[in-house]
């Protein structure tokens, strides 16, 4: 399956972006303890595929542990819908919460368990 564009957004809509992603390949089930009491579906993408369409100034960065991804949310809502970081490599990559995109059921994909505890 060839990368799509998808449209995603937080909650109440204050945060908008569009991404093109390959949602054939696994989203990431982390274990870490933001992801796992979050629930969060990650789709990595460089940041190139990654555009805020709308709400920067509705974002909170929240960042723990070795403070390289920031985790963004709406300050309205409380969603965290996409994340900023460093790839392997020090690539810059942003991190798509799948739940978040518009017609995407995240119970039909391939999940792959990451264990981000002891990472």
């Amino acid at each position: 399956m060839a990368p799509s564009t998808y449209t995603g957004s937080c909650h109440c809509g204050a945060v908008r972006y569009t991404v093109e992603a390959d949602l054939s390949q696994p989203a990431i089930a982390c274990n870490c303890s933001m992801c796992g009491r979050t629930g969060t579906l990650l789709s990595f993408v460089p940041i190139e595929k990654f555009k805020l369409e709308k709400g920067s100034e509705s974002l909170t960065d929240y960042q723990f542990n070795k403070h390289v991804i920031h985790h963004l949310f709406c300050k309205v809502c409380g969603v965290k819908s996409f994340a900023r970081g460093m790839g392997p490599g020090g690539k810059e990559m942003a991190a798509i919460n799948v739940r978040c995109l518009e017609g995407v059921d995240p119970g039909k994909l391939e999940v792959k368990q990451f264990d981000g505890k002891t990472k």
